[in-house]
């Protein structure tokens, strides 16, 4: 899925100033909690292979884990720490609609069937499980619900 951005994240895709979604998943996939101040000492390019690079199945998981930690390691001298791999992760469930997300929508007077939730892709489910977390900015998240359909 190479540059398969949300329109949520246009403010800054093209400068890639931010970690986007389709990255931040493939981190949860990898296990490898990466800091934006990571992420701001990687060149354009090697910000730009991260977005590119394949991280689903199981050869490419450690292989996209080992460069994204190669670049981290090259840049700050320390590997970035890492992550339980969730076996089964929310966004991977087409039946299960997480708590945080039904909550964070009531808050806006939206309500998101179980019909909708399975008609989602698994980036749009990942992106709206981390829109919906009480310690992430979300200001994306009405955009979200808009750009995938839900209202």
């Amino acid at each position: 899925m190479p540059n398969n951005f949300f329109q949520f994240e246009a403010d800054f895709v093209n400068s890639l100033r931010c970690i986007p979604m389709q990255v931040r998943m493939k981190l949860d996939t990898c296990g490898v909690k990466l800091k934006l101040s990571h992420w701001n000492q990687f060149t354009q390019q090697e910000r730009q292979a991260l977005v590119e690079m394949p991280c689903t199945t199981a050869e490419e998981i450690p292989a996209y884990e080992q460069y994204l930690q190669q670049l981290v390691v090259e840049h700050t001298r320390t590997p970035a720490s890492t992550l339980t791999i969730d076996p089964h992760p929310p966004w991977m469930d087409t039946t299960t609609i997480p708590s945080s997300i039904q909550t964070k929508a009531q808050e806006l007077g939206v309500s998101i069937t179980p019909s909708q939730w399975q008609s989602l892709t698994c980036a749009q489910r990942f992106a709206l499980i981390k829109l919906s977390r009480p310690s992430h900015e979300n200001k994306n998240f009405l955009p979200a619900l808009q750009e995938f359909g839900l209202l």
